[in-house]
């Protein structure tokens, strides 16, 4: 639910289709978890980073969802959700994780809504009741809990971050949004090390 992680989506579908040797794994870090403030109160700071996001890299924002009251900013559904599609079939984890920014940005869907997941998860082929058990269940919650924690032990500050394991070390790629160029030529120099 980071708009600079949305804005790099099509930088990581180019990596992955120009690197098809590398493996890669979502890691989420939650940005704002268990978060009790109210969307529309954020409405004017989000409206100006949503612009710049949008500006930089070509994504589409719709803006409405910035005015509409209720809607509490908890990003901890989401990640939950992304873990859900990842045990259910982790070839279809990015494409979800895409979907889901999509419904939220430009689609403007309540992402406390468990039926924003089961349509996205419809969508993608994957069994909807089984989606919505998974869901709920408190494995699920504590998986997601341990993807915030494995973030912060890996030392993420920002988001989106691109961390590539090279040589079984870990090295920071990228903290904060990058070109498919700008990030090939890191990872370059990189595994030249």
């Amino acid at each position: 639910m980071c708009s600079w992680c949305y804005g790099m989506a099509p930088t990581l579908t180019e990596i992955q289709q120009r690197l098809p040797d590398h493996s890669f794994e979502i890691v989420l870090g939650g940005l704002r978890p268990g978060g009790t403030e109210f969307l529309h109160e954020l409405g004017d700071f989000l409206d100006h980073h949503w612009k710049e996001v949008e500006k930089r890299t070509g994504q589409p924002f719709t803006y409405d969802i910035l005015k509409k009251e209720g809607i509490v900013v908890d990003t901890e559904p989401s990640c939950r959700a992304v873990v859900v599609a990842r045990n259910m079939d982790k070839l279809k984890s990015f494409a979800f994780f895409k979907a889901v920014q999509h419904a939220f940005y430009v689609k403007n869907k309540d992402m406390s809504d468990l039926e924003t997941y089961l349509e996205i998860a419809g969508e993608l082929g994957l069994d909807s009741g089984d989606f919505a058990e998974r869901f709920e269940a408190e494995d699920t919650r504590y998986e997601t809990r341990s993807d915030f924690q494995l973030a912060a032990e890996m030392g993420i500050s920002g988001f989106p971050s691109i961390i590539l394991r090279h040589k079984d070390q870990l090295y920071l790629a990228a903290n904060g949004y990058r070109s498919a160029e700008d990030l090939l030529a890191v990872i370059e120099r990189i595994r030249q090390e």
